[in-house]
């Protein structure tokens, strides 16, 4: 069974930067494109970022496209999210999920960015 464990979440200033990561199990990592998603308190999940399977090429959503970095390490069957240059409006739990509509996604991690 796929499962995926997100962590690296907490509460920034805004401006300030975090680095989300995804473990994952259960399916061959290295051949799976890998996306993550995010949804704020009473809003609906919102596509970030993708890692497209072979050749590593990255997607972003308008909203973090310059500020967000996608990555992973298929070593460590492990993605990450480097998130820069935070905003108020970024707050919302993360998930990485095996497509972008959320499938598959784990617990998730809170970022929360408030002065």
């Amino acid at each position: 069974d796929v499962q995926l464990v997100e962590a690296g979440g907490g509460l920034v200033q805004p401006g300030g930067s975090l680095r989300l990561s995804c473990a994952a199990s259960g399916f061959t990592f290295s051949r799976s494109s890998m996306s993550w998603v995010r949804q704020a308190p009473g809003k609906a999940l919102e596509w970030v970022s993708t890692i497209l399977s072979p050749f590593g090429m990255t997607l972003y959503s308008d909203s973090v496209k310059g500020r967000f970095t996608i990555s992973r390490d298929n070593a460590k069957s492990t993605l990450y999210l480097q998130l820069n240059s935070l905003k108020a409006e970024d707050t919302a739990m993360y998930y990485c999920a095996i497509d972008r509509s959320g499938t598959g996604r784990g617990q998730g991690t809170q970022v929360t960015v408030s002065s």
